[in-house]
């Protein structure tokens, strides 16, 4: 069937029919307008053109307009979307055209894409070692910095740390000390000394406690003043001999010996800790006593601690056991201080005492009570540069 209409579609005589009919209708309103109008005279005005009149001019002016451009539009967006499509055909068949030739251009280079891919990835691998060897040198760096920051602190610390170790060496190693000698354990070659056998004895003046192994000469003659005691104290122990205890071993009275129990260690002497065990001895406990050939066998009656300037403690040892040769071994504590004294005092039990004698007073026995205290341990660093710092010593 012929296309009469010069080729259009049927929605394209669609719209111009109904673009037609509104065209017609506006004509039609105009004429009726037309009509009803005429030139107004002196006796005759215009004629009122009715409401109803305008509003069909209008509707049908508005009815043209958008059948006549709606008609416009529709055809400029038909063709716009139809060229778009066309577009994008064409690019759809140029990207699958390319990808063709691509994976055509790419099937004899294959071995060279296999060389070409295993080069990246070890090339990856050489990056990732090197950015983490770099990250660990970086944070190594960081903390090195920041350490920097307590060095300062560390120095004090370790200062802090040695200076009391050096101020307090005495309390830690009287504590060790007082406990490495085998206490309880019994010393069968210090023995009481039975008077129908002949027995040999120390040539010198010589002090033995077997529960704490101890055997160390004793220094008879010493002043009683600190710097003369201690003097005497190095080279083992020392007769204390003040008013109201200055008996020998034999005669009435109370026999005062005094050592060490802490010293600094790095001190020469070698009975610095002689009496740091001093603390363990118990009543019943025997102490030995060798003196010009005769060995003295004494039991432990008790203990005390006393104020260091309680030098009548001594003196009363002595009237609590009228008539009896007494022995008190004298020595610091706390272990490690010069707080306080520990007395352990002793009767002899061997030899008899029968005929033993009463010491007459002698200048030697010291002054008045105010005027003695009872013997210390060597000076702390921090109590020797004090003396030193104050004219002490």
């Amino acid at each position: 069937m012929d296309n009469k209409d010069g080729g259009m579609s049927s929605a394209s005589r669609q719209q111009m029919t109904a673009t037609e009919l509104a065209r017609k209708r506006v004509l039609e309103a105009y004429q009726h307008r037309a009509q009803d109008y005429r030139a107004p005279t002196e006796n005759s005005p215009a004629p009122q053109i009715k409401q109803e009149d305008w509003k069909k001019y209008h509707s049908a002016w508005q009815d043209y307009y958008q059948k006549y451009y709606g008609e416009y539009y529709g055809k400029a967006a038909r063709e716009y979307v139809a060229r778009e499509r066309l577009r994008l055909e064409r690019q759809m068949m140029d990207k699958q055209r390319k990808e063709q030739e691509d994976a055509a251009s790419k099937v004899p280079e294959k071995p060279k894409e296999i060389i070409h891919t295993i080069t990246e990835e070890s090339q990856e691998v050489q990056n990732d070692f090197r950015s983490k060897i770099q990250s660990k040198a970086q944070e190594r760096a960081k903390k090195v910095r920041k350490s920097k920051h307590f060095i300062p602190l560390t120095v004090g610390l370790v200062i802090l740390v040695g200076g009391l170790l050096l101020q307090y060496n005495q309390v830690i190693a009287a504590n060790i000390v007082a406990y490495v000698s085998p206490g309880n354990s019994e010393v069968t070659e210090i023995t009481e000394i039975d008077p129908t056998v002949a027995i040999a004895v120390h040539e010198n003046p010589t002090l033995m406690i077997p529960k704490l192994n101890v055997e160390v000469p004793i220094t008879f003659g010493s002043q009683t003043d600190v710097k003369s005691m201690n003097v005497a104290m190095a080279n083992g122990v020392a007769n204390f001999s003040v008013k109201g205890a200055s008996a020998r071993p034999g005669e009435i009275g109370n026999f005062v010996v005094s050592g060490h129990s802490a010293g600094n260690v790095y001190g020469t002497s070698d009975y610095k800790f002689i009496f740091s065990g001093l603390t363990r001895m118990e009543a019943g406990d025997k102490i030995y006593v060798d003196y010009n050939g005769v060995r003295y066998t004494y039991r432990v009656q008790g203990t005390k601690v006393v104020e260091p300037t309680d030098v009548q403690s001594l003196a009363q040892v002595a009237n609590d056991n009228e008539g009896v040769p007494m022995i008190t071994l004298i020595t610091c504590t706390p272990l490690g201080t010069s707080r306080y004294r520990l007395l352990v005092y002793a009767e002899q039990i061997n030899p008899s005492y029968e005929n033993a004698v009463t010491p007459a007073p002698s200048e030697s026995e010291g002054g008045s009570d105010s005027d003695v205290s009872m013997p210390s341990n060597q000076d702390t660093p921090l109590e020797a540069f004090w003396k030193w710092l104050t004219g002490q010593q």
